[in-house]
């Protein structure tokens, strides 16, 4: 029974996921649609997801329909700058008059404009019932890895982060100004850290270099790291193995680490090392479970693989938890220029050449549905999805209406320069650039979705693609 239940929930999630997926969709090309209604443009199809389709109904001479390339959606409109490598060929071969360039700018630009319209009226949601706020606080540094850039550096542990690189940060982790994310987000070869110290009666300046974990080809690049944790008082748990003593014991993912035999930690490298040095002896763990204290016990085993490893509880020590601030209830305003101001700081990462962002760390269609999937699992999941929906339908407005052919902004881009100079861009040449144009956009796309895969299906474990696997008994 309890198989058949977690199937379900699964099914369901998925279900959810699509739904909502396709409802973001379906909302941005309804804005080309009445656009084109409203004008007077002849409408051949309106389809969800590109390529054959593989449901479709004619009605009134529009063919509705889904395709089976899950990437996205068109509103065919041939009196526009119609895309067939998409699209499919025209319907009607029939000549048809042509429209004004004002047409076809107010046409472009309502599929952009319902996008902004939709994540407005999320925003006004959340505004209503709020959203949980997962921040990490403080900006007290427990832990600095042994060898690693900070501690070369000469970070210590009890030090105060004010400043990264110049710029003031407000916590470690859960904000685009934490220490956390400045330090995956800075430029340059190095990074510059301006702390307060006890002792010292002035702030220090401290350069440190970082490094970046090595993936795998298939997977997305590590990120900036220095090898500093927060001052914390107890590990997040997680990645329970099948089989694991862990899992026997009674370990659930979410759990919160307060002891073990007595010993309480604040450095998951700390918790590893306990667990070797008890060996293949009990170990009485004192977790916390949503507002509980619990005892377990598990004893550690060797795992049968992978081999060369020692005792291991089957679990992951993952450091400090997100500690929740509650419900926020941000304005509809803030809410979308959060949205816009994370989103550039992303694109001028990935452009910038002294950044470790690259276009491998975008996400596809596959990386979208995954996030959309996890967030449904976490407390308060039907918040954060219409929190979600905010940021995803900001950035899919201002992404079209980017000024290149085949998006939105490319259309309103040709229509301006047809009412500059008083003709429209050749067909030929326009074929050729909406063909090019597609042809790149069709490839970032498989790339990204190539990461997306590698990292959900290599990208967790004790090694790429391996998996512990502990005695039955």
């Amino acid at each position: 029974m309890s198989f058949i239940a977690t199937t379900l929930q699964v099914i369901l999630l998925i279900a959810i996921v699509l739904t909502i997926f396709n409802v973001i969709i379906f909302v941005h090309e309804l804005g080309h649609f009445l656009a084109a209604k409203w004008r007077g443009l002849k409408i051949e199809r309106f389809q969800i997801w590109f390529g054959t389709p593989i449901l479709k109904k004619e009605i009134n001479g529009v063919q509705y329909g889904l395709g089976w390339i899950p990437a996205g959606g068109f509103v065919a409109l041939p009196q526009m700058a119609p895309m067939e490598a998409l699209e499919g060929g025209n319907k009607d071969a029939k000549p048809l008059p042509p429209i004004t360039p004002l047409d076809k700018v107010i046409v472009a630009f309502a599929g952009p404009l319902f996008s902004m319209m939709l994540a407005l009226l999320s925003a006004v949601v959340v505004y209503q019932v709020g959203k949980p706020k997962d921040f990490i606080p403080t900006q007290i540094v427990g832990q600095v890895l042994e060898n690693s850039p900070a501690a070369k550096a000469g970070i210590q542990s009890g030090d105060k982060i004010t400043h990264i690189n110049g710029k003031p940060v407000d916590g470690f982790a859960g904000s685009l100004d934490s220490i956390t994310e400045s330090i995956v987000l800075s430029k340059g070869k190095q990074i510059e850290f301006t702390v307060e110290r006890k002792g010292s009666p002035a702030p220090l300046k401290v350069v440190s270099e970082f490094k970046t974990a090595k993936t795998q080809w298939f997977q997305r690049g590590g990120l900036r790291q220095v090898g500093i944790g927060p001052q914390i008082d107890h590990i997040a748990l997680g990645n329970i193995a099948q089989g694991s003593p862990a899992e026997k014991a009674g370990f659930k993912d979410g759990d919160t680490l307060i002891s073990m035999n007595g010993q309480k930690f604040t450095e998951d490298s700390a918790a590893v090392a306990f667990v070797k040095s008890v060996g293949a002896n009990p170990i009485d763990v004192e977790v916390s479970r949503g507002g509980q204290i619990l005892h377990l016990t598990a004893t550690p085993q060797i795992p049968l693989s992978p081999a060369g490893k020692g005792p291991m509880l089957g679990l992951a020590f993952a450091g400090v938890p997100y500690q929740s601030q509650g419900l926020i209830h941000p304005s509809p305003f803030k809410q979308v220029s959060d949205s816009l101001r994370m989103m550039w700081t992303t694109i001028t990462s990935v452009a910038a050449s002294d950044s470790s962002i690259g276009v491998g760390h975008l996400s596809g269609p596959v990386g979208i549905a995954t996030v959309q999937y996890e967030l449904l699992q976490m407390d308060d999941g039907w918040r954060r999805i219409l929190a979600f929906m905010v940021f995803f339908n900001v950035n899919l407005a201002v992404l079209n209406m980017m000024p290149f052919p085949v998006l939105d902004g490319g259309h309103i881009t040709l229509a301006i320069l047809e009412k500059i100079f008083r003709r429209p861009v050749k067909a030929k040449l326009l074929e050729i650039l909406q063909t090019a144009c597609a042809l790149v956009l069709m490839s970032l796309m498989l790339y990204v979705t190539s990461k997306d895969i590698g990292d959900k299906f290599f990208g967790h474990g004790p090694a790429a693609g391996q998996k512990l696997v502990f005695p039955a008994n």
